[in-house]
């Protein structure tokens, strides 16, 4: 009876003071995320050809009661840069967490080449592939790109210059100073 009614009284206590368990994010490994998530998209709309279009339906109305119908550049259209945004966490596989031999420092970087680029001159021994490291790097690119599609695609459509600083950086704080830029992503 004593034991009820303490776990009573702790579940009385935790309703009235409700505690905020807010998780800390890995900020080097989101930024490293967030680096990675826009070189893939922007490799992917690079991908597509500049004359391809897509015709889009403009919402005035002209003078005969038609809808008017308008083309744009598939290549960064909000449908087409929404499927390439389902997609990119997918490739997130190809990067792993990699040590500079010269200054001990670590960061996420690509390893696998894409399509019929070369393997680039990396030294494969300062890779450390973990299967665990690998699911957060996931993740945490899942998490980025549903809490900042509307900042992506903005940032796309628009075609923005350094868009990783823009997002991981100016919109996100992900990344904490446009220095510590990763180009080798």
């Amino acid at each position: 009876m004593n034991s009820f009614l303490h776990c009573g009284l702790l579940l009385l206590l935790l309703l009235v003071f409700p505690t905020q368990v807010e998780g800390k994010r890995d900020l080097p490994l989101y930024c490293d995320v967030c680096r990675a998530l826009v070189d893939e998209l922007d490799y992917e709309i690079k991908k597509v050809g500049p004359k391809k279009t897509i015709q889009v339906k403009n919402f005035q109305i002209s003078a005969d009661g038609t809808a008017t119908k308008n083309e744009i550049p598939l290549a960064r259209s909000e449908m087409h840069l929404l499927e390439l945004l389902e997609d990119v966490c997918d490739r997130m596989d190809d990067y792993a967490l990699y040590m500079d031999s010269q200054t001990k420092k670590k960061n996420y970087k690509r390893f696998a080449p894409r399509g019929n680029e070369k393997v680039a001159a990396l030294d494969f021994g300062n890779f450390f592939f973990d299967p665990r490291s690998s699911e957060s790097f996931k993740f945490a690119c899942e998490t980025i790109a549903e809490e900042y599609e509307d900042e992506i695609i903005s940032l796309f459509a628009q075609e923005a210059d350094h868009v990783a600083d823009k997002l991981c950086t100016e919109k996100s704080g992900l990344c904490q100073d446009s220095a510590a830029i990763h180009t080798e992503l």
